[in-house]
């Protein structure tokens, strides 16, 4: 395929550079220093896992013509730089398909009016990282936590959806082809920005948050709320087994998150990320409240880490665990334990062979 990828961040070097890498005629589009960035050094991509450096040249531009044929851009950019860039994607017919791999909790209406809906797929990257000059560090999320996700506005799976999961296997991501895009969109902002809000409370710094209980019980409690908003507009939680952190007792899930925040991969991933995309992450945060009104859901949680976007509120102390935390749902679980114990031994009592049924897979994945 020819491709352009509109955005020489950390995402659009990372998929520039590996499906070019896979045989496909690649352009990258790029602006500032990074063009010059680019022209000298090529993209080059540091493995933060194994520590592999590549390299892989690519053709970049600074400019997208109304006259520019390309059978896919791949739009790779901060959602409050959309809305700079829709005019330009809407003056050009030579674009086959526009990919949207960008964070939305606002629908997809602006897309649609700009592009036209026949050309609007939307999805979203499997990596995150950083850049230091012109190399490129990143990390691959693992294929069970969030592969790169793509999906047609009406969830069909069309030849066109196919063979862009299939270009993006080939360049070695993971792929998920969502049947419900939309609602996986509005599902990861209600994680994510709940996230970068509680690294927020902790200056940015995701091992401080680790040690920061208060915090990180905030951050659950706002992810909550988000599922409830989601829940009560009638957009399904996507994929599904986010439904079971509503089900989690508060202290564990906060264990969890402690330990899941004391890690360079957290740092890699997500704390450099929301530290230099605090203007996307406020941007999100009230696309999200909107919704959280319309739903009529009370948001308290959300509405206090939000307050903690502006640099000019005091963060929390380090260290904080003054909250009180609930262990609603952990009786549900003990008891729904003794039920599966009391089956299983019911069914060896009987001769036959039992079987705890799993929580059936998501269809999106």
């Amino acid at each position: 395929m020819k491709i352009l990828v509109f955005g020489a961040g950390v995402l659009g070097s990372l998929y520039a550079a590996r499906l070019q890498d896979a045989g496909h005629e690649v352009t990258i589009l790029a602006r500032g220093e990074r063009v010059e960035q680019i022209r000298e050094h090529g993209l080059v991509l540091l493995d933060s896992a194994s520590g592999v450096e590549t390299f892989t040249r690519v053709e970049v531009v600074e400019k997208l013509m109304p006259e520019d044929a390309y059978d896919l851009a791949i739009i790779l950019v901060r959602k409050n730089q959309l809305a700079d860039i829709l005019p330009l994607l809407a003056a050009n017919q030579g674009v086959k398909s526009f990919l949207f791999m960008v964070n939305n909790a606002a629908g997809l209406e602006a897309l649609i009016q700009a592009v036209g809906r026949e050309r609007v797929l939307m999805g979203f990257p499997g990596a995150g990282g950083t850049r230091r000059g012109y190399i490129v560090e990143y990390a691959q999320v693992s294929a069970q936590t969030q592969p790169t996700t793509i999906g047609e506005l009406d969830g069909t799976r069309t030849a066109r959806i196919e063979e862009i999961a299939a270009a993006f296997r080939g360049a070695g991501f993971p792929v998920s082809i969502s049947s419900n895009i939309d609602a996986w969109l509005k599902t990861h902002v209600a994680l994510v920005s709940p996230i970068a809000n509680a690294l927020y409370l902790a200056d940015g710094d995701n091992y401080r948050l680790a040690k920061t209980r208060d915090g990180v019980v905030l951050m659950v409690r706002a992810i909550r709320e988000g599922l409830k908003v989601l829940e009560a507009s009638n957009i399904p939680i996507t994929p599904a087994k986010y439904r079971y952190i509503r089900l989690v007792p508060e202290p564990i899930l906060v264990s969890m998150m402690q330990k899941g925040f004391a890690t360079q991969r957290a740092e890699l991933v997500m704390a450099r990320h929301a530290n230099a995309a605090r203007d996307e992450m406020g941007l999100l945060a009230a696309e999200f409240k909107q919704l959280a009104v319309q739903s009529g859901v009370p948001t308290p949680s959300m509405d206090l880490l939000a307050s903690y976007i502006d640099p000019v509120t005091p963060s929390l102390s380090e260290g904080s665990a003054s909250l009180s935390q609930n262990w609603r749902g952990l009786w549900a679980i003990v008891g729904g334990l003794a039920l599966v114990n009391l089956g299983i031994g019911f069914l060896i009592a009987r001769g036959k062979k039992g079987r705890c049924c799993s929580p059936s897979k998501d269809k999106t994945n």
